[in-house]
């Protein structure tokens, strides 16, 4: 039997090999620290009554802005009652999502439900939003949705 051993000991490779994998593991290492921290939703620290940081009377305020820009834009005639619901909808759902990472533009009215929102929420959805998306009737008068979403970013904890 020869004496030859197929195997080559480690010793054969350069350094820099060696080098190459562990930045290519520290590199892979950082890259999925930095999409796991990207892309988790934004979660705002839990804040004392009537204590409301900067951050939340800014996205409060942005939202309030956006709410009477949808009215204006429907008293101008704009748009129509209808799509002014779908625009309200999407601005309540959206700062939900904001203010709490709560997935709420892709949850339905029953999982919103379920997750235990704010009744204001709910109730603006139900009594106001899907009927006058989800209907044959008319629409409900735009007026009383822009209410209730006001209420929904003004109220929500």
């Amino acid at each position: 039997m020869p004496t030859d051993d197929p195997l080559y000991p480690p010793v054969q490779y350069g350094g820099g090999w060696l080098l190459l994998v562990f930045a290519i593991l520290l590199a892979l290492v950082v890259a999925g620290f930095l999409v796991a921290r990207l892309t988790r939703p934004r979660r705002l620290p839990p804040h004392p009554q009537g204590e409301q940081p900067t951050v939340i009377a800014q996205l409060r305020g942005e939202y309030l802005t956006a709410i009477d820009e949808v009215g204006a834009r429907f008293a101008a005639g704009e748009i129509d009652a209808r799509r002014a619901h779908g625009e309200l909808s999407r601005l309540m759902r959206g700062f939900v999502n904001e203010y709490s990472g709560l997935e709420a533009p892709v949850l339905t009215l029953h999982d919103l439900v379920e997750a235990g929102v704010h009744p204001s929420l709910v109730d603006a959805l139900s009594r106001f939003s899907y009927p006058s998306l989800f209907r044959r009737q008319p629409p409900v008068d735009p007026a009383l949705g822009l209410e209730a979403a006001r209420q929904v970013v003004r109220s929500w904890r």
